[in-house]
């Protein structure tokens, strides 16, 4: 497989689709319809949706040479190429401001290669009106301008949209195959790197993470520990503030560093020496930088949040499981012991409804109620129910 594919785990068919429209657009030969001039890749979170935009970017702006593919890697991965123009937004919502430059900058020409590729991430974090905007785009395109949109489902966008792009659809990879991904390329303990595999449900950037970072793994066992302990209500109430707690612990751990980066980077490029005064000319230049961070946090936050739910279903899943005799690997291979005690300790239907409950929550979150309103809820809950 050529290297620009090779970070892709679990994926062949949809490689296989993206591989021969882009040989396609480059030797204009192959089946007709290959190759379209706006893409939709779905996929679950952690299937690896960006990667394939961006491998599938390089495969359009690269000449085909392995030269041509590595100095086009470069470039992409760094951003800077100057045929590729990439929305990551890191926003609750992609604004119709954002969109708008991006359209503009989709009217130029390709100035060094044969296409001009525009990539938008989340492309489900779009409003009504700013996918109408986007529309206009994809019905009249230019000529030589590539598409290529990145949601988790088809049903996060409009109809509209939908009709006027060829959709690839990414699954979950196996445990294994991210298993073997984290060993190869980051050196990671084969035992260790199944674990956690298997803990992130096979998101290879959660899986990355949980076993590059003892405090990420820290963290999610707390966050197992502190429902399987619940013992009354009030110890549900107090159990949600730790658990928004533990979020924020680990939405501050992702932004913090790339937040100081990003600020010595902005002040480098202003000509301000470290710990030096900011002159009032720039001071609004480093305000906005710090809004598009707080915004950026607020987004981590409710990831985080979200994360411990996925989490919390995961170990009822398992619990479930136990209880129907079901003989199936649990997702929390680390916590066999406590799963098997949980389950002796209760039903069926009483698991069934905590899952309801959890469930519920993530609804209550994503429809903007106070997430600790929605975990004490949550929470409160899944112990009267286990009373």
């Amino acid at each position: 497989m050529s290297e620009i594919w090779s970070g892709l785990v679990g994926q062949t068919d949809a490689i296989a689709t993206m591989r021969q429209a882009s040989d396609s657009a480059r030797t204009g030969e192959g089946s007709i319809g290959a190759m379209t001039h706006s893409w939709l890749i779905t996929g679950p979170p952690g299937s690896g949706r960006s990667n394939l935009a961006y491998a599938f970017a390089t495969a359009l702006l690269s000449d085909g040479t392995p030269e041509g593919d590595a100095r086009t890697r470069a470039m992409v991965a760094a951003r800077t190429h100057p045929d590729l123009a990439v929305l990551s937004t890191e926003r609750v919502i992609i604004s119709i401001e954002e969109v708008r430059g991006l359209l503009s900058s989709s009217q130029y020409s390709p100035s060094v290669a044969r296409y001009r590729v525009m990539v938008i991430e989340d492309a489900d974090r779009m409003t009504e009106r700013t996918s109408n905007l986007l529309l206009k785009a994809l019905e009249e395109p230019p000529p030589r301008t590539v598409w290529i949109l990145c949601a988790p489902s088809e049903a996060d966008l409009l109809p509209t949209i939908r009709s006027r792009v060829r959709v690839v659809r990414l699954r979950t990879p196996e445990a294994a195959d991210v298993a073997q991904l984290l060993v190869e390329r980051d050196g990671v303990d084969p035992e260790l790197a199944l674990a956690v595999a298997y803990e992130s449900q096979s998101h290879i950037g959660m899986a990355h993470r949980l076993a590059t970072d003892a405090d990420a793994r820290a963290r999610r066992a707390e966050t197992l520990d502190v429902v399987l302990g619940l013992d009354s209500v009030s110890a549900a109430v107090h159990a949600a503030a730790r658990l928004l707690a533990i979020a924020g612990d680990d939405a501050k751990a992702i932004t913090e560093q790339k937040d100081a980066e990003e600020r010595a980077s902005a002040l480098r490029s202003l000509g301000v020496e470290p710990g030096g005064t900011v002159p009032p000319a720039l001071r609004s230049q480093l305000k906005a930088l710090e809004e598009d961070q707080k915004r950026r946090a607020t987004r981590s936050l409710r990831d985080g949040i979200d994360r411990i739910l996925v989490d919390l279903l995961s170990l009822y899943r398992d619990i479930l499981l136990e209880q129907l005799h079901a003989g199936l690997e649990p997702v929390n291979v680390t916590a066999r012991d406590a799963i098997a005690r949980a389950a002796a300790a209760s039903d069926e239907t009483r698991t069934l409804a905590i899952m309801d409950a959890i469930a519920t929550a993530r609804r209550r979150i994503e429809a903007n109620v106070p997430p600790a309103l929605a975990l004490e809820a949550m929470l409160v809950a899944a112990r009267t129910v286990r009373a």
